[in-house]
């Protein structure tokens, strides 16, 4: 072991049981971001019947999300430097649940549209927001790697893994988005 390594090991202390739940709290809001990304893929047969959008818009509405996280994510990290992560975290995560609020009660198709592109930028607060706090909460020093990071990718790739194989499950049996696309899908 180098002296480097030894004396970094003896400088950072170790994770307690307060870090450890912050990231289970902080893992949350980018789950939320991921299952947002792709869940409204299962309802589009449903959105199709019910709003009735052309082919354009049904791109739109299924795309926006996508493209207002990717286009604003770097602004809003530089915004979350400025006034603050967390609270730009709280900020995010209300106007996320506000807009998810409009677009589940979206009653045309360019009414989605744009919902869904102000659940994009609210989207793109969350991200940033949540690994700078990771980063702070685990005390790392600039140049060394944050395995945490990786940690919390790899929890989130499975949680989505097992929203999407045990979907019906997850969600519930009371006529649900994803229960009316299993019914579309079986012919029924």
């Amino acid at each position: 072991m180098s002296d480097h390594a030894t004396s970094t090991a003896t400088l950072t202390p170790r994770a307690g049981r307060r870090e450890w739940l912050g990231l289970a709290v902080l893992v949350l809001p980018t789950l939320l971001l991921a299952l947002d990304m792709t869940v409204l893929h299962l309802a589009a047969p449903r959105l199709s019947a019910d709003l009735e959008p052309s082919s354009a818009e049904l791109l739109w509405i299924l795309d926006i999300y996508g493209f207002m996280v990717a286009g604003f994510l770097i602004t809003m990290g530089t915004l979350g430097d400025r006034i603050g992560r967390r609270r730009l975290l709280l900020i995010g995560a209300c106007a996320f649940g506000l807009a998810s609020f409009a677009a589940a009660f979206a009653n045309s198709a360019l009414m989605l549209i744009f919902t869904r592109a102000l659940l994009g930028i609210a989207g793109a607060t969350l991200m940033p927001s949540t690994l700078a706090l990771i980063r702070n909460l685990f005390l790392v020093e600039r140049n060394e790697d944050l395995d945490v990071i990786g940690i919390t990718d790899d929890e989130l790739e499975a949680a989505v893994q097992v929203f999407f194989v045990r979907k019906g499950r997850v969600v519930g049996r009371k006529g649900f988005v994803i229960d009316k696309v299993e019914d579309i899908d079986r012919g029924q």
